[in-house]
Order: structure tokens, then sequence, then C-alpha cells
């Protein structure tokens, strides 16, 4: 896994070019300035965020329609009401990361990584979930 590095993120007219610059600068002010900013609801739309390493990052709410997150490492990550709708999460490794009430419409999960994952009420309408490990995940 790498980690998000400009060369990685490639700016989707749709994505708030603000949100992707503090992404770059790693998890941890990630982080930091979604604390600082709770009211602020993060747009990275559209964006490539295939093979980066985001564990532990707070993507709570975050608009993340038809991102790429292909190979993507977001073990424990916080994906509580973000919309991942048409995104593709393929190969990604979701293990221990919360799902809850997210919007998965049309996303692509194939051989996605859940173990332990909590999708408790999340949209999992039209989602692709052919060869996803589903080990202990949490599903009502």
């Amino acid at each position: 896994m790498e980690h998000v590095t400009e060369a990685h993120l490639e700016v989707n007219q749709l994505a708030n070019q603000q949100h992707l610059d503090l992404l770059k600068q790693g998890v941890h002010a990630w982080n930091q300035w979604r604390q600082e900013h709770p009211d602020i609801r993060p747009d990275l739309s559209g964006t490539d965020l295939a093979w980066v390493c985001l564990s532990n990052a707070d993507l709570s709410g975050v608009d993340l329609n038809s991102v790429d997150f292909t190979w993507a490492d977001l073990y424990r990550a916080n994906l509580i009401r973000a919309n991942l709708s048409q995104a593709n999460l393929s190969g990604a490794d979701l293990s221990g990361t919360h799902l809850c009430r997210a919007n998965l419409y049309g996303a692509n999960l194939n051989g996605t990584l859940l173990y332990r994952a909590n999708l408790r009420d999340a949209d999992l309408s039209e989602t692709n979930l052919q060869k996803a490990v589903l080990e202990e995940t949490v599903l009502d």
C-alpha cells in the first residue's frame, strides 16, 4: 500500500480541490481537520484513490460517489453515512470498517475484504458483492 501522494490523486472537476489537498497531507492531518470542522461534508467524488492507504481515516459523511478505491487500504476507516454510490472498491481492504448507514448503491465490492466490517443499515442495492469476504461482517 502506498500513502496518499499528489501523484495518486487525480482531480475530478466535481471534487473539492481543498479537500483533496487536505487528504494529500495524510490521514493524521485529515482526521484532525475533520475534528476541527465537524459541520463540513467533504466532497471527494469521482477521484482516483486506487492503491491509497487510508487506514483509520475519518471519511464519515464524505461524498465518495464514483471514487476509484481499487485495492485501497481502508482498514478500520470510518465510513458511517458516506456516499459510496457507484464507487469501485474492488479488491480493497475494508476490514473492521464502519459502514453503518452508508450508501453503497451500485458500488463494486468484487473481491473486497470486509472481515469484521459493520454494514448495519447500509444501502446495498445493486451492489456487486461477488467474491467479497464477509466473514464476521455485520449486515443487519
